[in-house]
């Protein structure tokens, strides 16, 4: 993965450790800082949203949950990539700049 790009919901940059979780029962190895990597959210996602440093996912737009959480929340959240759950691997470093609606690697 080089780049992926969508919606910024909430401007912001931020890099850290990527966590790509298909359900909620994969919990207990999201830590405070991680950046959420997720096909979509709901009101179940919050408690690991606000544990989060950012948000990237692969569903919606300006209205949905994850951006409307992101903004109340305060943190940078890119949404609607299309692909980020599948080019994105579990533990990677990434850096999602909000700003600019897009998320890339850092680790070489």
């Amino acid at each position: 993965m080089n780049q992926i790009k969508g919606i910024s919901a909430n401007n912001g940059l931020y890099a850290g450790v990527a966590r790509v979780m298909k359900s909620l029962d994969e919990i207990e190895k999201f830590k405070q800082g991680d950046i959420l990597v997720t096909e979509a959210t709901s009101p179940t996602w919050t408690p690991i949203m606000q544990l989060a440093g950012a948000i990237v996912t692969d569903l919606g737009g300006m209205l949905s949950h994850a951006a409307i959480v992101s903004r109340e929340l305060g943190i940078p959240a890119v949404v609607g990539t299309k692909i980020a759950t599948k080019e994105i691997k579990d533990g990677t470093k990434i850096e999602v700049d909000a700003t600019n609606g897009s998320v890339r690697t850092t680790d070489n």
